[in-house]
């Protein structure tokens, strides 16, 4: 066995991931955060310590080695319509949307999710949530 065909780290997403990424695609995964701000009295993720998450994950994701190309990148959205959900965060290309209230959830869909592939299915959000 050659060095170009050892096995995947294990700190890179599941192999079956990147195995279904197109042919041009960047990165493996993508999470984004809604941090929008709502100024007019309504409900919004950041009023749900969504930059926290966001703050979280991102540091998560670097220190599992899970960050750059071929891999995840976490970034920052405005309003993604789900804020009877929020705070929310959606995962590409599978469109997963989790919501999450502390640090160990954001943990578990680093571990579970970017890293090993695996939808952390107590956090979805559920499908018929909307603004």
């Amino acid at each position: 066995m050659n060095e170009t065909s050892s096995q995947t780290p294990s700190h890179s997403p599941a192999p079956e991931a990147l195995s279904k990424q197109p042919a041009n695609a960047y990165y493996a995964r993508h999470i984004f955060f809604c941090l929008n701000d709502r100024k007019n009295g309504e409900e919004s993720c950041a009023q749900h310590r969504a930059q926290e998450g966001f703050d979280r994950c991102k540091t998560q994701v670097k220190a599992a080695g899970l960050a750059g190309a071929g891999k995840v990148r976490v970034n920052k959205a405005g309003c993604l319509d789900r804020c009877a959900a929020g705070p929310v965060a959606v995962v590409y290309p599978e469109a997963v949307w989790y919501t999450y209230v502390d640090a160990s959830d954001i943990d578990e869909i680093v571990e579970s999710h970017l890293k090993n592939g695996q939808v952390v299915e107590r956090l979805l959000v559920p499908s018929h949530l909307g603004r």
